[in-house]
């Protein structure tokens, strides 16, 4: 009896000592192997041999991964955000104007043209987190639920991204602005921002009180956290990612439209929840959400190597979000028993 009980201790210390991510890895590995396999079948050519092809799938999910580290700490903290995809498109209109050349005879504002760059990537910085401070304090201080909260900032940023010029693009960047949406900068600035808030939720206060607040926000109250205030530095943070992933859309393709960022709130909320981030709050990670990202671009490009057409893309896309969602009820069951 007392053999069997020890032998039990073990198993379980080893199962806890498994970190989440390691099982998150282990499916990115299958999937990428899946797809290799039916690359030579169906293709007769390798997927993961093409370095071109690896590059293109990260620089295609790092602009929405930015956004997912933000909303990676939404969720965590028991939240929601909707409001991404429209800051998104808000903020690249809004910058791009002060971040015009002064050759363009149609610029916004003419008498501020060939600004430098930290300019208008500043003040999109500032109005993306004017925006999240509105969405932190309506759920903070009012009590709406963040669902209803940032759909109204969704559809109020879209509003105001059209508009700004009357539904024109707004083109024409200088090249110092351009520049962080060139080659690889987009990847660049995500290894950036993965990093520091990785190391923000694992290290700081910022962190533990947003995995606190996010497994039991009367918990935290009590335990002297200021749960309003923290709530709205967690929106702002969102919200400021979200703009700086609009700018860097907007400088990759030198142009800003009302309609940019259209749906990249769920593919975020999608990257972060097949990375391991529990939608009942106080559970996920960034490193999980980064290998959600990866996992994310595999399907996306694996399903254009095999030439799938785009509208069964969508749908197996959307079956896998729905099955993440299934896999992390069952994991928090589980947590229960246990």
């Amino acid at each position: 009896m007392q053999d069997t009980l020890t032998t039990t201790g073990k198993e379980m210390r080893t199962h806890k000592r498994l970190p989440a991510e390691v099982n998150i890895l282990f499916v990115l590995i299958g999937i990428a192997l899946v797809f290799e396999i039916l690359g030579w079948i169906f293709q007769g050519q390798s997927f993961l041999a093409s370095i071109d092809r690896l590059k293109i799938m990260i620089l295609q999910v790092s602009v929405i991964g930015i956004i997912a580290v933000g909303v990676t700490q939404v969720i965590i903290s028991g939240g929601i955000d909707l409001s991404s995809g429209s800051v998104v498109g808000a903020v690249a209109m809004f910058a791009m104007s002060f971040a015009q050349v002064s050759t363009y005879a149609r610029a916004v504002y003419p008498g501020l043209t060939d600004l430098p760059a930290i300019v208008p990537i500043l003040l999109g910085l500032g109005f993306g987190g004017l925006i999240g401070l509105i969405n932190g304090s309506l759920i903070a201080y009012t009590r709406i639920p963040p669902f209803i909260a940032t759909l109204g900032t969704m559809v109020t940023a879209r509003g105001f991204a059209k508009w700004y010029t009357k539904g024109q693009p707004v083109s024409f960047p200088t090249d110092g602005f351009a520049f962080i949406g060139k080659g690889m900068m987009p990847v660049v600035i995500f290894i950036a921002v993965a990093v520091i808030f990785h190391v923000a939720m694992r290290y700081t206060r910022y962190g533990k009180f947003t995995y606190a607040i996010g497994a039991n926000q009367q918990a935290a109250r009590v335990s002297g956290i200021n749960v309003e205030r923290h709530l709205i530095k967690v929106y702002m943070v969102a919200a400021m990612l979200a703009a700086l992933a609009g700018m860097v859309v907007a400088a990759r393709g030198q142009t800003a439209q009302a309609g940019m960022g259209l749906a990249y709130e769920l593919d975020a909320i999608a990257m972060a929840v097949i990375g391991g981030v529990s939608l009942t709050g106080g559970r996920g990670s960034i490193i999980g959400t980064a290998i959600g990202m990866i996992i994310f671009g595999v399907i996306i490009s694996g399903f254009t190597f095999l030439r799938l057409d785009a509208y069964y893309q969508e749908m197996i896309k959307g079956v896998i979000i729905v099955a993440a969602v299934v896999a992390d009820v069952y994991r928090q069951k589980n947590r229960k028993k246990t």
